[in-house]
């Protein structure tokens, strides 16, 4: 489920964020903690090695070893590949999530367009939005590792309603090598047009706002399916991927605290705990994880999309407005505004203090000027000539 903290940052307050950071659910910690154990136990093995193992030449050795390692690792540019990269990232995981279909618009269309109150027109707007209901289900069971894992096979799509039998006899009689998710959309075209040619539909351009709007639904779905065939190319995550394991890896011998008699720039203390080398690698490693979460939300990561929620939620939401409320109207009543010209709702005491006066311009408060000359306009004399004390524009 994906982790909501938005009513916790409402207001700025304060070391506000303190209480984010000890969450472990959706947390950098869960993500990260095992390579940062495996790293913080390495750089251990090697510093108690060139403490307690190895002879004077050999530490002289290593030593080196560890500034030449130092002063080349800082030529891996970490910050600026990793940090182009987690923002295409970022922006792909937007506009993925911006482009999910919703049915929403279809099932207002759908409940206002098809007409007919008994039980044909009733079965007209339901299958009409099962339809859409089920190209999304067959999109998002193409892409979402949780949605297949629900529906592996098309018998789980029958029995959960989505199809019914024949249909199904129908999509499997369909003989195609590519994926079949627009086989309902045509069902839905074709229906439509059915609905039209009986009158239930009673006017072309409410048929064409219907496959309008399907259109615009399926290229949603077609968008998502275009996202998971053409990810970001593998030769980039591999740069990026090793780029960060590289330095850190370089990090592991180069950030060693060398002996300080030896007078070695730059390794005047011994603390043995790396602390800024440790906070590197939590920052910069991360990051990398941020990107290896987001880079497909249709997992089963702590704050992937919950598409099966979006499927369970778009069939009842639409089932409910094509049906039960098809045509169904609460009773008008005259609003308690009705004889005010000046409606303001009330406040409460919580809210009193966002009872703030209308902006009017930001020139209001400037007031009358007082200081210039108070010279009265000239009306109808087209040629008289300005007095000296007004300016001329």
């Amino acid at each position: 489920m994906t982790v909501t903290y938005s009513s916790k940052v409402a207001n700025a307050t304060f070391f506000g964020f303190h209480r984010l950071l000890f969450k472990w659910r959706g947390s950098i910690y869960k993500l990260l903690y095992r390579e940062f154990i495996v790293f913080a136990v390495l750089y251990t093995a090697i510093s108690l090695v060139y403490r307690l193992l190895l002879t004077g030449a050999q530490k002289r050795y290593f030593e080196k070893l560890s500034i030449y390692c130092d002063r080349y690792a800082e030529q891996i540019p970490v910050t600026f590949v990793l940090g182009f990269y987690v923002t295409l990232v970022v922006n792909r995981w937007w506009n993925q999530f911006v482009n999910l279909p919703w049915p929403d618009r279809l099932m207002f269309l759908i409940s206002s367009s098809v007409h007919g109150s008994d039980e044909h027109g009733r079965l007209l707007r339901r299958t009409l939005m099962r339809y859409v209901n089920l190209t999304s289900l067959l999109i998002f069971r193409s892409v979402s590792t949780a949605v297949y894992k629900r529906f592996p096979t098309m018998d789980h799509v029958v029995e959960a309603g989505f199809m019914t039998a024949d249909e199904r006899k129908l999509f499997n009689h369909l003989k195609s090598p590519h994926l079949k998710y627009w086989v309902p959309f045509i069902w839905f075209g074709n229906l439509a047009t059915k609905a039209r040619n009986e009158g239930r539909i009673r006017d072309s351009v409410d048929l064409q706002s219907l496959m309008t709007e399907m259109n615009r639904f399926r290229s949603w779905c077609s968008l998502l399916f275009g996202y998971d065939w053409v990810g970001i190319p593998l030769v980039y995550t591999q740069v990026v991927t090793l780029a960060v394991y590289t330095f850190f890896f370089a990090c592991l011998i180069g950030r060693q605290f060398l002996d300080p008699t030896k007078g070695y720039a730059g390794h005047d203390l011994d603390l043995y705990i790396p602390i800024f080398t440790l906070l590197q690698f939590f920052f910069y490693a991360g990051w990398l994880k941020v990107a290896e979460q987001l880079i497909n939300p249709f997992g089963e990561d702590d704050d992937d999309f919950e598409t099966n929620w979006c499927i369970d939620r778009n069939l009842q939401v639409s089932l409910l407005a094509v049906d039960e409320m098809h045509m169904s109207l609460p009773k008008m009543k005259k609003d308690i505004y009705w004889d005010d010209s000046a409606a303001r709702p009330p406040y409460t005491l919580a809210a009193a203090d966002y009872c703030i006066p209308s902006f009017l311009g930001s020139t209001v408060q400037m007031g009358p000027f007082s200081q210039m000359p108070q010279n009265e306009w000239k009306m109808g004399d087209t040629n008289a000539t300005p007095s000296a004390s007004m300016p001329v524009c």
